[in-house]
Formats: C-alpha cells, structure tokens, sequence
C-alpha cells in the first residue's frame, strides 16, 4: 500500500513538473519576444545551462558516495524528467533577476540554487528534505551579495500589452496557476493564506502606521505578484503538505513581508519567504534532535533487593 502511494505521488509531482516547465519555458519565450522582458536572451541560456550542469554534476557525486544508480540513467526520456526542477529553477532565477547585461550574477544565483537542495536538509515527513526554496534562495543570496543585481521591473511583463491584453495575461496566469496548483500541488489553502494575509497586514499598515491603503495593496496587481503567488511560494518540495500547516506557512510569509515593509526593507516577499523556510528547517532540526533523544534514553535499571534474588 505504502509503495503504490509513492508511486502515486510520484506519478502526480511529475506531471505536476512536466506541466509547470512547459508554462514557464512558454513564459519566457513569450517575454522575450513579444511582453517586453528586459533581459538579454543570454541569461536565460546561461541560467539553464548552469542549472542543468550543476544538478548533474551533484548527482553523479551523491550517486557515487552513495553507491547507488543514477537517477537519469535509463535513457533520454529519465535524463528529461530528472532536469524538469532544474529547468523550472534556471528560468524563474533569470526571468526574476536584473543584473544589466551583466552574466554571472544569473549563473551564480542559479548555481546557489541547484547547490542548495543538496546542502540545505532536514528532517521532514518520513525522510530528509531540502527546506530551502531552491530559486528564491539563489535569488535572495544574490540580492544581499550583490546590490547592484536587482528585481526585473515589474512593468516588463505587460511592457508591450495595451487594453484588453492587460488583463488577459494576468488572467491566463490565474487560472493555469488554479488548475496546476489544485490538481498537483494540492497548495490552494497556501495561497489562500498568503493572499489573504497580503491584504490583513496591508490593511493593518493603513490603520496603525498610516499607510495608504491603496499602495499597501498595490503589488498584489501586479504580474509579478500572481508569479510569486501560482509558481513560487507553492513550490511543492519546500512548502508543508497539511492544510493547517500551509496556512501557517502562507500567513508567515504575508506577516514577514509586513514586518519588513515597515522596517523599508525592499524584495519583502523573497526575504520573507526565505526566512520562513528557514524557520521552518531550523523547527524540523529541533523536533529531529528531541526525538533522537527520546529514543535513546535507556531505561536503568534498578538495584534488585534481597528478597529478588
């Protein structure tokens, strides 16, 4: 029963993977060619061929500390589904990302990202697991290491759009996020309680600290708001499977974003969402250590009196 529900899990997050690496290659394709991305066609390129170079490198290296096969052997089609992560990490790094025309910024990013999912585990479940969002944390890493590199601009996704177009973007990207989410990631309470949160600590900024409602709200308008929302926080690899935890964790990361608004800290919801996943690591650790403590205390045993002998 056990094996046939990894099967099946495994069957979903692949076609979940397959899915979500085909609407962010059609993404990209599309923003450098019609939506305006500002981007030169070399990062992205860099960015895949630094994702895929370093999640096979890593793997050939696990494999063989580990003495186990590799889990792209087998032919082309098993090479193809085990770089989709990469794929989906080396776009989402390059498509996010500013760094003028500059290169390395985007290949260092997407190698901090690749590299972290084999350095950044905690157990999770029933097994270790990666905790940290794999590109938000190459994204966040780069943005406090180089302050030069910034957020692509917002604008860029609608730059060349006018009327109606406006808004079907945004929509279309709705409603694919709806459907993969719900039908694969199973993350809809998540984005629930993030977006909800969202406008809690928009509206508690407006009445405590004056903030104007309207441009408290204003991100949540945005095409790289719906991004973050349908394809980043959901990742399925870093975020919690049960409902009350996903509501936790998407309010945790609304409530992040509120504090560091208010401390004019700016990139509020890759920060915040790295720092949630950090939390929520440094939790698995402390809950593994006390449960190895509990089960290796030994009973001692007590001194047998003379009438046990």
């Amino acid at each position: 029963m056990m094996n046939s529900n990894n099967n099946g899990y495994k069957s979903i997050r692949l076609a979940g993977l397959r899915r979500f690496a085909i609407a962010i290659t059609f993404l990209n394709l599309l923003g450098h060619t019609v939506l305006g991305f500002e981007q030169s066609w070399a990062q992205p390129l860099i960015a895949l061929f630094t994702a895929y170079s370093t999640e096979l490198i890593l793997e050939v290296i696990d494999a063989k500390v580990n003495q186990r096969p590799l889990h792209f052997a087998g032919g082309v089609q098993n090479l193809i589904d085990f770089l989709l992560p990469a794929h989906i990490t080396g776009l989402a790094v390059a498509m996010l990302l500013y760094a003028n025309d500059q290169l390395f910024p985007i290949a260092f990013a997407t190698s901090v990202a690749i590299g972290s999912k084999a350095i950044f585990h905690a157990p999770i479940g029933n097994r270790n697991r990666h905790f940290l969002n794999p590109s938000n944390f190459g994204i966040t890493l780069t943005l406090l290491l180089f302050p030069w590199v910034g957020i692509a601009p917002p604008y860029q996704f609608t730059e060349n759009l006018d009327g109606a177009a406006d808004w079907i973007l945004p929509g279309i990207i709705v409603i694919s996020g709806t459907f993969l989410n719900a039908k694969f990631t199973r993350r809809l309470p998540l984005i629930g309680a993030w977006v909800g949160g969202f406008v809690i600590q928009a509206v508690l900024r407006s009445l405590l600290f004056g903030t104007p409602v309207a441009a408290a709200l204003m991100p949540i308008t945005s095409v790289a708001f719906v991004l973050f929302t349908f394809y980043m926080v959901t990742d399925p690899g870093t975020s919690p499977i049960a409902t009350k935890e996903q509501v936790l964790f998407g309010g945790a990361v609304a409530a992040g974003y509120g504090v560091l608004m208010l401390s004019h800290i700016v990139f509020g919801f890759f920060f915040s969402l790295t720092a949630v996943c950090l939390v929520r690591g440094l939790w698995a650790y402390v809950q593994g250590w006390i449960g190895k403590i509990s089960t290796a205390r030994v009973a001692i045993p007590t001194p047998m009196t003379v009438g046990e002998i």
